[in-house]
């Protein structure tokens, strides 16, 4: 589910993140064929605008950190407490984009109806090998 969360969150905010893309997100099929209200196309335009300075820096810090990661490995002898300290900064920076993510994905989920949101899990499965798809 929180795969179908972040595909819903990538499709509708393509447009937001300069991304090249045709149209605006709503036009799109994918979500075109979900009948998103005037209301409900409002508010998901609101929350991707609100968090999207958010996940700009979430994900600036995620690559500042493997930037900072990589120049650590790249030493010879490599500093062990420098490298370690580098690796602590990337997973944290990683656990926050997740964080921003899943709480614009969850606020987005809001937005839509039961039957929307079960539309968007069947065009959007979890790719988790083995899993099975959740019953509704």
């Amino acid at each position: 589910m929180l795969r179908t969360i972040a595909t819903l969150t990538l499709v509708g905010g393509l447009s937001l993140f300069g991304q090249a893309t045709k149209g605006a997100w709503w036009s799109r099929p994918a979500i075109k064929d979900l009948n998103l209200s005037r209301p409900q196309m409002r508010e998901m335009r609101e929350t991707m605008q609100e968090y999207r300075p958010r996940l700009l820096e979430a994900r600036a810090a995620v690559q500042k950190a493997e930037e900072d990661l990589e120049s650590e490995f790249n030493h010879d002898p490599v500093d062990m407490p420098k490298a370690n300290a580098a690796i602590d900064r990337l997973v944290t920076a990683r656990a926050d984009l997740t964080r921003t993510l899943s709480r614009m994905g969850l606020k987005l989920r809001t937005v839509l109806t039961v039957q929307q949101w079960q539309e968007v899990e069947k065009r959007f499965p979890a790719k988790n090998p083995g899993k099975e798809p959740a019953a509704h």
